[in-house]
């Protein structure tokens, strides 16, 4: 029989997978949105409008505190710069390549994560992540040395994709500089409403805001905000504490996978052996990212715009020792100070601060670790 810890990483499993798949079709969302009528302002601030509204909903049932003072400001600042740009250029990219090789070219940002951490001082330049870095830039040039890649269009295509990989990057460095015990539906809330209200701006400051040619544009808009946002977001956030998010962060590359498969389907689209050959090692440089050292690790993990954190599970559990208990009085005697009801009703000292998984989504920033503080007199002034 299984355990219900098999039952609950099976789960988890299922729901990263759904999640990347949801991910990965916003390709085809997107090309058929072109198709329609929409260009790629008018469709970034459709969809993060209605994304925004969805998540504000989730926010609203939840009871979710909203983040304050200088975290509020840096998410705002992701989402109306970071988020933004980084959208803005993959979706542009998708408009003049083919979306299979903007997908692979994108993930490229986890190599360009681990080398602005080494530049930064946050990683050392080890085995492991040398490795990586390696065997992302063989891929990265065997898929832009082969064939299919050349003329103008191709070109700004792809320098397009290269650009919204750097953007995210940046995007993830900054995010992971947020104070721990954000709740990330609402960081993500703040960050989708802060990139469509960018998004509209730039749009009506340069006039490229128009209704598509055709009204079923917008059902592909709403399968764009529903299925590749907010249901991944959602179920990233479980399936990252089912499973880990080490783990999560492997399973999540079927999301280019999903979208070389959809858009080999719908559009015909092929890439050459030589690219798929690339765009394979630079999968494999993320899961070499991930291989943990210790296999008692867990993760803390940053939330994402458009893709997994490469950074997830780089980090180690971070226990605080328990404090020394004091032989005297009730300790002395074996009996447990007692508060009436709530968390204060647990034995004194029963609660240590613990780092838990947080999920990889797509529109918000890293929220940090939640913080079990233990007994509420622990916890100083406002609990």
């Amino acid at each position: 029989m299984s355990t219900p810890r098999a039952r609950s990483a099976r789960r988890g499993a299922v729901l990263v997978l759904v999640s990347a798949t949801g991910f990965g079709m916003s390709a085809v969302f997107a090309k058929q949105a072109y198709a329609a009528g929409f260009n790629v302002p008018t469709m970034l601030s459709g969809r993060f409008v209605l994304a925004a509204v969805l998540l504000w909903a989730v926010v609203a049932w939840r009871r979710a505190p909203l983040p304050r003072g200088r975290a509020l400001a840096v998410c705002v600042g992701l989402g109306a710069l970071g988020y933004a740009l980084q959208a803005g250029l993959y979706f542009g990219a998708l408009a003049q390549i083919d979306a299979s090789l903007t997908a692979l070219l994108l993930y490229a940002y986890p190599a360009l994560v681990t080398v602005l951490a080494i530049a930064l001082r946050r990683e050392r330049p080890d085995r492991r992540r040398l490795a990586a870095l390696g065997c992302s830039a063989v891929g990265m040039l065997l898929m832009l040395g082969a064939g299919g890649v050349g003329g103008s269009a191709a070109t700004g295509g792809v320098l397009l994709a290269l650009g919204a990989a750097v953007a995210y990057a940046l995007y993830l460095t900054v995010s992971a500089g947020l104070p721990a015990g954000l709740d990330i539906f609402a960081v993500t809330a703040v960050v989708c409403t802060s990139a469509a209200v960018s998004m509209v701006v730039a749009g009506l400051a340069t006039g490229s805001l128009h209704a598509p040619g055709q009204a079923s544009g917008w059902l592909w808009i709403g399968l764009l905000a529903v299925v590749s946002t907010v249901v991944p977001i959602a179920g990233m956030f479980v399936g990252v504490r089912d499973v880990g998010a080490s783990a999560a962060a492997i399973l999540s590359c079927a999301e280019p996978a999903v979208t070389v498969a959809t858009t080999a389907l719908v559009y015909g689209e092929r890439l050459t052996p030589v690219q798929a050959a690339g765009g394979l090692a630079v999968l494999a440089s993320v899961a070499v990212l991930q291989l943990r050292r210790r296999s008692a690790a867990t993760a803390a993990v940053a939330v994402s715009c458009d893709v997994p954190s490469p950074t997830a599970g780089d980090e180690h559990v971070r226990e605080t020792p328990r404090p020394p208990r004091r032989r005297g009085g009730a300790a002395r005697w074996g009996l447990r100070s007692l508060r009436p009801g709530g968390v204060g009703s647990r034995p004194v000292g029963s609660g240590r601060p613990v780092r838990v998984d947080r999920p990889v989504t797509r529109g918000g920033a890293h929220p940090g670790a939640e913080v079990d503080r233990g007994p509420r007199h622990r916890r100083g002034a406002g609990g």
